[in-house]
């Protein structure tokens, strides 16, 4: 796929958490980050506030998505990833959090942490050190090299290396 094609992340690293954070009562969960299947997706459309067609992402051929979801409650989606696997790294497609969790009155912290870090997880158990990639907004490309340790590559192309990605895994993952 050509680099033109790729959908600019415009997700917020809100804090960098160990699982996520309610922002009402303060109290921690443990999540986990399983395969979207195929009865998930009628919870994730538009009409439900949702801003990307994670149908279509499901339905391509070379992408594997993911939901976030906390721990025993499997049905509530905090956030999705969408990820191809390419021959040296992970690419990072499309990252969402749920509604419920964007902007000022969100009920949740720590999901696009999350499922970054995840990405990067998914890096080291393929053999590629935990190299993401993703292509990021012009405006939020310094808010990914603070948050995140990413660097940019070249363009609005985002690179994160090895020493990075491990933070992140260690932090959410505790391996």
């Amino acid at each position: 796929m050509e680099d033109s094609k790729k959908t600019e992340q415009g997700f917020i690293i809100d804090r960098l958490t160990n699982s996520i954070l309610n922002t009402v009562s303060g109290d921690s969960f443990q999540t986990e980050v399983i395969r979207l299947g195929t009865s998930d997706l009628k919870h994730i459309t538009k009409n439900k506030g949702w801003n990307f067609n994670w149908k279509q992402e499901f339905d391509e051929i070379k992408k594997e998505v993911y939901k976030l979801t906390i721990v025993h409650n499997p049905n509530i989606i905090q956030g999705l990833l969408s990820v191809t696997i390419e021959q040296d790294h992970v690419f990072m497609d499309l990252l969402e959090s749920a509604p419920f969790n964007i902007g000022k009155h969100k009920l949740y912290e720590g999901v696009a942490g999350n499922l970054v870090a995840y990405a990067c997880k998914l890096s080291f158990q393929k053999g590629f050190e935990g190299y993401v990639a993703f292509t990021a907004k012009t405006k939020l490309i310094d808010h990914y090299e603070k948050t995140l340790g990413a660097y940019r590559f070249k363009n609005q192309r985002m690179i994160i290396d090895t020493k990075a990605a491990r933070i992140l895994v260690e932090k959410y993952f505790k391996i």
